[in-house]
């Protein structure tokens, strides 16, 4: 079993910047494909960011050029900088690790976007 918790998530003013967490435990022995997923009132999960088992990120559209996803191995631990932070960014975000066999999920941190 994997345990993903994610933090960070809190209101902040359009324009600023956050920076999400990921923290990962349990059955992991081998660096995996991990990524962000977010959910807005209303609307259909939709990826964010991902980051391959190789290190090759992928972006959204919507985030390309204000969004960042790294991760820290040794520490199990994956991060969402997000910056330069619209309303239309407001949701739920969730942390995700892809497995072949199990997909695994965080339980979501809430980012509002609001002045």
């Amino acid at each position: 079993q994997v345990l993903l918790v994610e933090a960070g998530g809190v209101l902040v003013q359009p324009g600023g910047s956050l920076r999400l967490s990921c923290a990962a435990s349990g059955s992991i022995f081998r660096i995996n494909a991990m990524g962000w997923y977010r959910q807005s009132s209303g609307k259909q999960r939709e990826l964010v960011a991902r980051i391959s088992s190789g290190g090759i990120v992928t972006f959204a559209d919507s985030v390309k050029g204000r969004f960042t996803i790294s991760r820290a191995d040794a520490k199990n631990t994956v991060y969402l900088q997000m910056n330069s932070l619209k309303p239309e960014d407001t949701a739920v975000y969730y942390c995700t690790m892809i497995r072949i066999g199990r997909d695994y999920w965080g339980q979501g941190t809430q980012v509002t976007v609001s002045s």
